[in-house]
């Protein structure tokens, strides 16, 4: 941004959250604009080049567009050495300006909190990617899947970047290097690879006739059956993917996958909503990962939310990855209780179309493992003891072979194995409710000249109290 715009920033900026929990509300909301480019022609704040050409860099742009303290002035210009700062425009927009504990914010904008390292467990590399790489920019972890870096260049550097060692590399990425031909070389003599991540930095960054180098020669891989394009930019710059000829790029290849990266349900605007839906309109499906973040999702009710919102714009939640231990972002991380509270309150109250897997991806390389709550509880030669998200524990015979083990008088869980009982339900189950409700109207209405209290209503009433009771058998 040049010193001689008109920053504007002492107007205040009406805010409103672009979706909202409403269920009958389609995203998105009305885009939005801050003050200072209010004036900016739609035919520029629509084009990605200048969004790219007037993202904000440095503390100097951003102590004109946001309240800081001197103190926290001087912290975060010590950070620009440390990690990058690029915000588009069309970002920095969903960011109010008024509270600064935003959930945009937090993402994009640099905080004193990241030179804080109380644990002192900060890594620069902590999935110990280089450590899996057989060739440069190359990281083979899962036998059929490899992941190529190919580029350092981001539309928006996420505060929270696992990878922020790579993206602190400044030039020489433009053209097509000796290392690119040997990531695809190494694609191309390891047949177990079924499944090839392109990641970066951001791909979708690199210039046209590099991005169509990898994707022409991995889809000439009869071996590679996907293509994923790990990408922010339809959160953070979708206008990029206004321009059809890189929708067109992209599908070309006939094996991609988008996987994208919302975190937030204030970030699927009208725009993000526009792109994702010409990709999937040009046969590329769209995933979603999202990071579990302190002070930006770290709440059932967001990402319930952000959930919903998700699948009105046909993206099919796919991880939740609770936060890497990188360099600058311990202040980001939760506990993994909260990750598995919210798991909690996601499954049986979502469809499972919007149920995420929530991982963590394990130290010294080992990969993502899910991490969620116990849904088996118990087991037998016969059977497992399963429950619900409502509570209820059920007997579960899943071979279809006689029981060996013989009645035996006892309680509980214990009673589902060697009992006669095959389910423990809750008190006042709301579910249990509405049956015993279906089923006096079932019986007055099926069977005329019936009351619920005469003797073949009545057994039906009974049957169903038992089983409301949990005493079901």
């Amino acid at each position: 941004m040049r010193d001689s715009e008109d920053r504007g920033c002492s107007e205040a900026l009406p805010f409103a959250r672009v979706i909202t929990s409403d269920p009958e509300e389609e995203p998105p909301g009305r885009p939005r604009r801050h003050p200072v480019w209010r004036d900016v022609p739609d035919h520029l704040w629509d084009d990605w080049r200048w969004q790219s050409q007037n993202a904000i860099r440095s503390v100097r742009q951003l102590r004109d567009l946001l309240p800081f303290s001197p103190q926290e002035l001087e912290v975060i210009g010590d950070l620009e050495t440390e990690y990058k700062t690029a915000i588009p425009p069309y970002y920095f927009s969903l960011i109010d300006p008024d509270d600064p504990n935003d959930p945009i914010r937090i993402q994009s904008v640099p905080s004193p909190l990241e030179q804080e390292n109380p644990s002192g467990y900060e890594l620069e590399d902590p999935l110990e990617e280089d450590k899996d790489s057989p060739v440069p920019g190359l990281t083979h972890r899962y036998p059929d899947r490899a992941l190529l870096v190919t580029t350092h260049v981001c539309t928006m550097y996420c505060r929270f970047c696992t990878r922020k060692r790579a993206t602190m590399v400044r030039g020489g990425w433009d053209a097509i290097s000796r290392n690119d031909e040997r990531m695809i070389e190494y694609v191309r003599e390891h047949r177990e690879i079924r499944d090839v991540i392109v990641s970066g930095g951001d791909p979708l960054t690199l210039p046209y006739n590099k991005l169509k180098f990898f994707l022409d020669e991995l889809a000439a891989i009869p071996h590679v059956d996907v293509i994923r394009i790990g990408t922010r930019v339809p959160v953070t710059l979708p206008q990029r993917l206004y321009d059809p000829s890189l929708i067109d790029l992209l599908a070309s290849a006939g094996k991609v996958w988008i996987q994208t990266h919302f975190n937030h349900p204030r970030e699927i605007t009208p725009e993000a909503a526009r792109v994702c839906l010409a990709l999937l309109k040009a046969g590329m499906p769209v995933n979603n990962h999202s990071v579990l973040l302190k002070g930006v999702n770290d709440s059932l009710e967001v990402m319930r939310e952000l959930m919903r919102a998700l699948l009105r714009i046909k993206v099919r939640p796919y991880y939740i990855f609770h936060c890497d231990p990188v360099i600058g972002a311990g202040h980001l991380r939760t506990s993994v209780w909260k990750g598995m509270e919210i798991m909690e309150g996601l499954r049986g109250h979502l469809s499972g179309l919007g149920i995420p897997t929530y991982v963590v991806d394990s130290p010294h390389g080992g990969g993502k493992i899910p991490v969620m709550p116990n849904y088996l509880l118990s087991a037998s030669d016969d059977a497992v003891i399963l429950r619900n998200f409502e509570g209820l524990i059920v007997r579960y015979q899943a071979e279809d072979r006689p029981t060996t083990a013989q009645p035996t008088t006892t309680r509980g869980v214990s009673a589902l194995l060697q009992g006669t009982k095959t389910a423990l339900i809750p008190e006042n189950s709301e579910r249990m409710k509405r049956r015993r409700e279906l089923t006096v109207i079932n019986v007055n209405e099926t069977e005329p000249g019936t009351r619920p209290d005469d003797a073949h209503g009545e057994r039906k009433l009974k049957s169903l109290n038992v089983l409301a009771n949990g005493c079901g058998s």
